[in-house]
Order: C-alpha cells, then sequence, then structure tokens
C-alpha cells in the first residue's frame, strides 16, 4: 500500500495522541507511532526509521547537551545556588515581596549558568520555597512564582534548547544565545513588576537592607559562579569555541569550583551527580531520536508543504504568521516535551516562517519562549510539577497565582511577534555575519 499526505498524517497523530493519553513516556510514544505507516507502506522499511534515529544522534553539536546537564548539576551539588541566592537577596531582597524578588533574580542569574529550567526549579526550589513559607508568603504563590521564573533557565543563554533548534535547524547557535538575552530580560523584569503588586496587595515582608559588608561579600562569593556564562557565550559569540566546546568548559569550571575552590562536592557525591546527568541526558537523546523519526516520516509524506499552502493561502503576514507560530509551540508545549517538539514542529514550522517572512532567528526564539511558558501550564508542566512537589501542594491549588503570573508573560511574546527587532537586536549588533 503507498499512503497519500493526509492518510499518513492522521495515523502517525492519531496513534501518537491515543499513546499519550493512555500516558505512554513521550519519547516511546513517538516511536510506536511510526511502525503502523511504516508497516502499511510499501516504500519504507523499519531499518530506514532506525537510520534516522542513528543519524539524529551523529550530531557533534548534540554533545553539549550531557555536558550543560553536568554543569548545572554539578553547580547544583555544589552549593553555588546557595551563593547566588545570597547575591540576589542583596540586590533584590530589600523590595516589597523581598523574597519573590529573590526568587527570580535568582532564576535569572542560574539561567546563566544551567541552560536548564528544570534544573532552576529544583535546585532554586528547595531553598526558597520552604524560606517563603517561613516568612509568611502564601505557598501558593512561593510555587507559582518558582516554577514561573525557572522558565528563564532555557531562554536566558546558555540554553538546552537553542542548542538542540541550532544543530537541528543549522542555525547559529551564538546568534541564538544573543537572540534569548533581552526577551529573556524582560521576562525577568515582567516577574519583578508582578512579585510587586503581590507583595503590595498582600502585604509580604520586606527583607532589611544589606549593608556594603554585605554586599561586597555577597559578590565575592558568587563572583566566580558568575563567570561561567561570559566563558561559554563570549567563547561562542567570539568564535573561540563550539557551543559542545563550551559546555565542556563549563561542566570543567564547575567541576573544579565544586571540588577544590568551595570544596563542597567529594569524589562520593561525583558518583551521583553522574549517574543523575547520564540519566536525564538518555532520556533527552532518546527523545530526539524518536522525534527525528517521526519528523523525518511527516517530510517524507509532504506535510510541511502541505500546512505552507494553507498558512500561504490565508496571507497572515510576519506579525500574524509568527502569532500562529507562538499559538502552536504554546499548544504543543501543553501535552509534549521541549525537545521533541522543537524537531516534529520546528522543522514543519520552519518552511512556514520562511514563507510568511519571520526570520530564523525570531522563529527560533518565539518557539523557545512559547515551549518554555509550556513548562509551568498543565498537563505536562514539569517546572510547576517540580515547585508544587516540594511545596506539597497539587497543581490545582497553584493554577490561580500561575495565571495571573503567566499573564503578562504572554504579553511579552505578542510584543516579541509584532516587534522581532528585540530578539534581533543584540545578535545583528554583536553577529552580523549570523544573517
Amino acid at each position: 500500500m503507498i499512503l497519500d499526505t493526509a492518510t499518513a498524517t492522521m495515523i502517525l497523530i492519531s496513534v501518537f495522541v491515543v499513546l499519550i493519553f493512555i500516558r505512554i513516556p513521550v519519547a516511546f510514544a513517538l516511536g510506536l507511532a511510526t511502525v503502523p505507516v511504516v508497516l502499511l507502506e510499501l516504500r519504507l522499511t523499519p531499518f530506514i526509521v532506525l537510520d534516522r534515529m542513528f543519524q539524529s544522534y551523529n550530531s557533534f553539536i548534540l554533545l553539549a547537551v550531557p555536558f550543560f546537564l553536568l554543569a548545572a548539576n554539578l553547580m547544583n551539588s555544589g552549593k553555588v545556588t546557595d551563593r547566588l541566592i545570597e547575591l540576589a537577596r542583596v540586590l533584590t531582597g530589600w523590595m516589597p515581596g523581598g523574597l519573590g524578588h529573590v526568587n527570580v533574580a535568582v532564576s535569572m542569574l542560574f539561567a546563566g549558568i544551567s541552560g536548564s529550567s528544570t534544573a532552576d526549579a529544583a535546585g532554586i526550589g528547595k531553598i526558597l520555597i520552604p524560606a517563603m513559607q517561613k516568612e509568611g508568603y502564601d505557598t501558593r504563590f512561593a510555587v507559582a512564582i518558582t516554577a514561573c521564573s525557572s522558565v528563564m533557565g532555557v531562554i536566558i543563554p546558555p540554553s538546552i534548547l537553542m542548542i538542540v533548534w541550532g544543530g537541528v535547524m543549522q542555525v547559529s547557535v551564538g546568534a541564538l544565545f544573543l537572540g534569548g538575552a533581552v526577551p529573556g530580560l524582560m521576562i525577568g523584569l515582567t516577574l519583578m513588576a508582578t512579585v510587586f503588586c503581590f507583595a503590595k496587595a498582600r502585604n509580604y515582608p520586606v527583607t532589611a537592607t544589606p549593608n556594603l559588608g554585605e554586599f561586597l561579600a555577597a559578590w565575592k562569593g558568587a563572583a566566580l559562579a558568575l563567570l561561567t556564562p561570559i566563558f561559554v557565550i563570549g567563547g561562542i559569540v567570539g568564535g573561540i569555541v563550539t557551543p559542545t566546546e563550551s559546555a565542556i568548559i563549563a561542566a570543567a569550571y564547575a567541576l573544579i569550583l565544586g571540588m577544590f575552590v568551595y570544596r563542597t562536592v567529594t569524589v562520593r557525591d561525583l558518583g551521583f551527580i553522574l549517574y543523575d546527568t547520564a540519566r536525564f541526558a538518555a532520556i533527552s537523546l532518546f527523545a530526539i531520536g524518536t522525534a527525528s523519526a517521526f519528523g523525518w516520516l511527516l517530510s517524507f509524506y509532504n506535510a510541511p508543504r502541505l500546512i505552507v499552502g494553507i498558512l500561504t493561502v490565508w496571507e497572515f503576514g510576519p506579525f500574524g504568521t509568527a502569532m500562529v507560530i507562538a499559538a502552536l509551540f504554546l499548544l504543543f508545549g501543553l501535552f509534549i516535551d521541549a525537545i521533541p517538539t522543537i524537531i516534529i514542529l520546528g522543522t514543519v514550522l520552519m518552511p512556514v516562517a520562511q514563507a510568511g517572512g519571520v526570520d530564523p532567528i525570531a522563529f527560533a526564539i518565539i518557539g523557545i519562549v512559547s515551549l518554555a511558558f509550556g513548562l509551568v501550564t498543565p498537563p505536562y508542566g514539569l517546572c510547576l510539577l517540580i515547585s508544587a512537589a516540594i511545596g506539597r501542594l497539587n497543581v490545582v491549588q497553584v493554577l490561580r497565582e500561575v495565571v495571573i503570573i503567566l499573564a503578562p508573560m504572554l504579553v511579552i511574546l505578542v510584543l516579541m511577534a509584532a516587534f522581532p527587532a528585540i530578539i534581533l537586536w543584540l545578535p545583528k549588533l554583536l553577529m552580523p555575519g549570523a544573517f
């Protein structure tokens, strides 16, 4: 049997949705969804699907994923998070809703080191959610602000999602890093404004203003950790190292800080850190393989061309196309992990973005920011699940606060779609050769 585009696409998506509905893990569901099509289609064999999976792993840039995960785990285990929290406290803790601002500020600082939102939510949440509860903050607010601020981990560079996007779409990772900087800063400031409004409405406490000695001590304690983004982003943008090499440098630097400078990581700790990193890296990379096979089948049946044709007829223009792209990524982010979504939806929508006049860098950042918001929206909402578990609450109990905090963040996403210069200004300034 030779399947047409509509039939093959319907089979792929229907089987995948059914598997997700019966709670099969996404990575396995993507691989299993290809089986019926391969069995029905005379032009395909199972070996072709396996070959596409292995080809997806044949990418030097994807080696950066486990090394950035290792760097984040080393930083968390090395008590670097504590030093960043102390720095955030002296910088922002004196404002109304002090610990809420600290929560946002430390997420911004940690995002520049880890590249992982889940590491951010777990590492910061374990410390700040109990601290906020002790200071009289509503647990629902503490959980919601921790979850929402953690999404900056994949928006503010370096970012694991940007590395995957650059490797899959053949886009400059350095330009993606620079493109995420301004939107990430805008989202951080928006979160701080939201915390201020909550603090005024609920009369949350203010931390005492730090003296000069505390201020200098906090900077001294965090200074070495804050060099990490300079090494990583500066090396890539300057053309000195590749993203993979920068990830190795970040992991090695985190190891040196933890074992020899701060002396908070022991050889015994290192075994668990390496195991934990390998486990999460295996999950991510397996998802990349199955998503690549799924996406290749969609391309084989010309599903992207069909979508481009439909959207071209409607003539949305750059802003309308960017909003459609954002909406689709937001929708997929509700149910599917970000990395498989990048490989499946990103490759399908790239021709749509090109036809609609959306710059590839702007397309990438809009997609990544949309997927980041999916980390705090049920039913997937991994960062929300982690934060709620730390606060010992059900996800449903914190949804109201999450919606209130997320609403102004969505306004930033609309502004990015309307004014792509927000994304493109810094890359064009520092990496004009990427355009």
